[in-house]
């Protein structure tokens, strides 16, 4: 703000007996002032965003370990993430129904922020052999370009004959042969080859910040209801267990 430009609201007839007021001089040094003041308070602030992001980058390295460690019990777990997807409900509106099947095959997802985490991310999915594509890791990296605006880039996927989601009509035959009842969302696999916007990805920033800090909340959404069955108590042992 330029404290030279500052408009000051003023009250008619506002002199009390006994009351000095104060010269308008005095009024715009006030405001000078409160404006260098504040700008002392932004570059502390713009400081101490930098320090977070020190602290958040010391962080990142320390929970590695438990990462890995966390992506090597999940191993265990079939169809872990295609459950944890279908059960959070921004993912589960991206999916068709040959997409989740397409899920089925995959085993890990990992998430990796930049060491300069201004610069941007990276989530990587692996999958087993499976009949849509050839791949056996898809990518998606948000990252900067040298004049400083968020681009992404992601890997080409190699569909085999016939099985490419994407290209899929609005209305697909199920397993019974008939139509299904309503329209299929645009495929979830679209995502890696839509750059339009990534800046504001919110599929990327979902996953990166609400799915992988903890999917087991997303993978034991269906189970809530049976808390105290045999089957969840033995998976929240396993895996709280091997942290203990």
């Amino acid at each position: 703000m330029s404290a030279s430009t500052a408009k000051v609201s003023r009250k008619e007839n506002s002199n009390h007996d006994g009351a000095e007021e104060t010269s308008e001089k005095e009024q715009q040094e006030a405001i000078e002032h409160i404006d260098e003041v504040q700008n002392e308070i932004d570059r502390l602030n713009e400081q101490a965003s930098e320090e977070i992001l020190k602290v958040e980058q010391q962080f990142n390295k320390l929970r590695q370990p438990y990462f890995q460690k966390r992506s090597d019990l999940i191993a265990k777990i079939p169809n872990f993430w295609v459950t944890t997807f279908v059960n959070h409900p921004q993912v589960s509106a991206l999916l068709g129904e040959e997409d989740e099947e397409a899920l089925h095959y995959l085993s890990r997802v990992e998430v990796t922020e930049f060491e300069d985490i201004k610069s941007g991310y990276r989530i990587d999915f692996y999958f087993d052999e499976n009949p849509y594509f050839e791949n056996k890791a898809l990518s998606k990296e948000f990252n900067v370009n040298e004049s400083g605006d968020p681009v992404s880039k992601s890997t080409e996927i190699k569909w085999k004959a016939g099985k490419d989601l994407t290209k899929r009509s609005a209305q697909t035959p199920n397993k019974a042969g008939k139509k299904r009842q309503h329209e299929e969302p645009e495929s979830f696999f679209t995502w890696f080859t839509d750059h339009s916007d990534a800046g504001a990805d919110e599929l990327g920033e979902v996953i990166k910040d609400d799915i992988w800090p903890n999917p087991l909340q997303y993978y034991l959404v269906p189970l809530t209801l049976c808390f105290l069955c045999p089957s969840v108590q033995n998976l929240r042992s396993v895996l709280s267990g091997s942290f203990s």
